[in-house]
């Protein structure tokens, strides 16, 4: 050990006596300065903006710093192109210059020689790491509560990852005399292993094995303040292999071996490393880490304590794709690796669960008609699966016909999508994909699949029919189907955790297991055995939501009367230039705060409620019922118009004469009161569009209708579901500096600290030029 650190110590004072060095670290500071110095800008600027613009102010720590937008986003792009410049001349140079044969006439070993140059790139990895750590000490002067243990964690995973391009570097140094070819050489490693990843990949065992040996990825969950076994053995694994291969590359120049002795040697070293990195990344041999400070990269303590309480019982994945599918290529064999990373979070806490994967063929709703030219031919299913299979280097054979895959399970009810197949102790459900963004489901999803194989009892949501309400199962825009039991929109109730149906008041009695009765825009008066259930489905205490329209006062008043709530004669009217003067923008009061904490911090940036056509209402306060309403008109912008809303003629005027009234009107009361020992909540709503697959399906900025509509009924419905997967709010919410000063820092940081760096260079090289 002695002897290595001699050897290090001389190859340390080689490097620094050269500009070389000085110069790549003066690079790397400027790089991370100005990398730092812009994100750091763009977030005092939103903080001084306020309003809306704070709603992204959380997490400072990892957007500040982290992998995905980040200065470590930057560093990583281009840290590669450091250490080979540095280790090209690491043997190559005493090749070259005979200096080797004195090495190995010396009483030094060659692993000594190794270890020794290893190690002085070691101590310059140690170097630029301290450049990336005095960014984190600004930052924490810069941030209002750090998250300090997440910093530590990423800069562990950039060691990890500069201490084994090195060892690739010292290797490749190894194998030939020219220092130039060593470098490139050293540039095309890295692209293998940060390639191989995506060789190979239809084959299960080599798919196995090129994915441990990629190097893409690797450092991304420590840069998100996650520590696994499996990445940190990654890293040594790599080190580790390349160490030994330069080791017997250079003791191949001082004994007399047969090829077979040399490889099997290296086939040895190779074959140890790739079996210790398989055994390691089994699911139930990694141990993991979670650094940060609100332990964002572990499942919510809700979601972990459901998937904690699977047991040991055995959980069957079966990963059905449909070839005509839109999502199809989410289960092909080269996208199981990153489907397994979606899983990853959950294995973690229950490491026996199995996955299969059956890729077929049927007719696909999302699919998309084909444009055919003049004269072509429509395709029949068969045929278009062979051309799509063909696109995809498969043949047809490597499919189930639609035949066959409604032999094993019936996905037509999933109109053939992408599907997740849970079964667990002889029960069943699926995980589905969505048309957002991210199509794989997020915890609360995961939780409510897990809660389905539990037998958790679920809120069972029930819509009155039989007098042309609004529907949950229809697709139209008045209806409700989105919301409710679209099972392709995340948020959709089906998808959260409700059981929905519908029920007909003149037929059936509501049954004890209703969480909530739902009456839509009833069009027709109820008959007098409908209202009598439903009268007597209130006193019991049952939870309920009523929406009624202008127009509709006679249908729904006389329904509301026992409540001591009115629709009230006439129409919100909210004139706009973009939108029609039905259109009101409703913004939440503080009382939304019975549903929400979450509603509550949207409230403070001004959401609204968009409700197309909708009437306020009045109340009484002698009902038994405490009363606040949730939403209301902004009477700035809008009044209660009386009489018809017309909206094809000229433009709308407020008119006192004609009855009109301009004044804040509740749109929207949430009702309690206790009975038989439990509290009753009632909504009733002046609009029944809010609900409705139009609005939900709208984004704009500003507006949550179909947040709020998912907390209306998890309120309604006891608040269990959807599951809560929120983790307690991060600290580093705040910068402690604003943008003029960062222009100062980015000076300090761009300009002064590497002319500073450069100065000590130039007074060492100048030194050593003397002497």
């Amino acid at each position: 050990m002695k002897m290595i650190f001699k050897i290090a110590r001389i190859e340390i004072k080689q490097l620094f006596y050269s500009p070389i060095a000085w110069f790549l670290l003066i690079v790397f500071l400027v790089q991370c300065s100005m990398a730092y110095s812009e994100v750091l800008d763009g977030y005092a600027r939103r903080q001084e903006l306020g309003g809306s613009a704070m709603t992204s102010m959380k997490l400072l720590t990892s957007w500040i710093f982290g992998v995905q937008y980040g200065i470590f986003s930057t560093v990583l792009k281009n840290l590669f192109l450091y250490i080979p410049l540095l280790t090209m001349g690491l043997i190559s140079r005493e090749t070259s210059s005979g200096t080797i044969k004195l090495l190995y006439s010396s009483p030094i070993t060659v692993t000594q020689i190794v270890m020794g140059k290893y190690v002085s790139m070691l101590v310059y990895s140690f170097f630029m790491l301290c450049i990336i750590a005095l960014m984190m000490i600004v930052g924490c002067f810069n941030i209002q509560s750090p998250d300090i243990p997440m910093m530590l964690t990423a800069l562990l995973g950039i060691y990890l990852l500069l201490c084994t391009y090195a060892a690739i570097g010292v290797f490749m140094s190894s194998l030939t005399t020219y220092q130039i070819l060593a470098g490139v050489g050293t540039f095309v490693m890295i692209g293998i292993l940060s390639y191989i990843g995506n060789v190979w990949q239809r084959y299960d065992f080599v798919r196995d094995i090129t994915y441990f040996l990629s190097l893409t990825g690797r450092t991304e969950h420590m840069l998100r303040g996650l520590i696994t076994t499996k990445d940190v053995l990654y890293f040594l694994v790599i080190i580790y292999v390349f160490l030994c291969f330069t080791i017997l590359r250079m003791k191949a120049g001082r004994e007399s071996r047969t090829f077979a002795v040399k490889a099997g040697w290296y086939t040895g070293v190779l074959v140890s490393g790739l079996l210790l990195g398989y055994i390691s990344s089994r699911p139930g041999l990694i141990a993991y880490f979670d650094a940060t400070d609100t332990k964002t990269e572990s499942l919510s303590p809700k979601v972990r304590q459901i998937v904690e309480d699977l047991g040991s019982d055995k959980l069957e994945v079966t990963v059905y794709a449909n070839l005509l599918d839109n999502f199809y290529q989410l289960g092909t064999p080269e996208f199981r690796n990153r489907l397994l990373e979606v899983w990853e979070p959950y294995v973690r806490y229950k490491p026996d669960i199995s996955f299969k994967y059956v890729s077929y063929y049927d007719s696909a709703q999302n699919a998309g008609m084909m444009i055919l030219a003049p004269g072509e031919k429509q395709q029949n299913l068969q045929e278009q699966a062979a051309a799509r299979a063909k696109s995809y280097d498969y043949t047809l054979a490597d499919y189930q016909s639609p035949a066959e895959i409604r032999k094993m399970i019936d996905l037509r009810p999933e109109n053939n999508r992408f599907v997740m197949h849970l079964q667990y102790k002889g029960r069943s459900t699926f995980l589905r994909v969505f048309d957002d963004m991210n199509p794989f489901p997020g915890e609360p999803e995961f939780a409510a699949a897990f809660k389905r194989l539990q037998q958790a009892k679920f809120p069972k949501i029930l819509f009155v029919t039989g007098n042309l309400e609004r529907n949950p199962f229809k697709s139209g825009d008045r209806e409700y189907k989105r919301l409710a039991n679209e099972k392709a929109f995340r948020f959709a109730f089906v998808n959260q955790g409700f059981d929905v149906d519908t029920i007909s008041l003149d037929r059936d009695e509501v049954p004890d297991d209703a969480a909530v009765l739902v009456l839509a825009d009833p069009r027709q008066q109820l008959s007098a055995a409908a209202s009598a259930k439903l009268n007597d489905y209130i006193r019991k205490g049952g939870s309920l939501l009523v929406t009624g329209e202008p127009g509709k006062q006679d249908v729904v008043n006389p329904l509301l009367r026992p409540l001591g709530v009115q629709l009230m004669e006439g129409v919100i009217a909210q004139p706009g230039f973009q939108e029609t003067p039905d259109m009101v923008y409703a913004p939440l009061t503080a009382n939304v705060g019975l549903l929400t904490k979450e509603l509550i911090s949207k409230y403070r940036y001004k959401c609204n409620v968009v409700m197309p056509g909708v009437t306020g209402l009045q109340f009484t306060t002698d009902s038994g019922f405490s009363i606040k309403p949730l939403l209301t008109n902004d009477p700035e912008i809008s009044w209660l118009k009386k009489g018809e809303l017309v909206l094809d003629s000229a433009a709308i005027q407020f008119n006192e004469a004609a009855g009109d009234e301009r004044r804040m009107f509740p749109l929207m009361l949430a009702m309690t009161r206790k009975v038989n020992g439990k509290e009753q909540r009632i909504i009733v709503s002046g609009d029944a569009d809010f609900l409705s697959n139009r609005m939900s399906g709208m984004f704009q900025p500003q507006t949550i209708n179909f947040q709020f509509d998912t907390e209306i009924f998890s309120w309604l419905s006891g608040g269990e579901y959807p599951i809560d997967a929120a983790r307690e709010e991060s600290k580093d919410r705040r910068l402690n500096i604003s943008s003029d000063q960062v222009k100062i820092l980015r000076v300090a940081l761009v300009w002064i600290a590497p002319a500073i760096l450069a100065i000590i260079g130039s007074i060492l090289l100048l030194r050593r030029k003397r002497k």
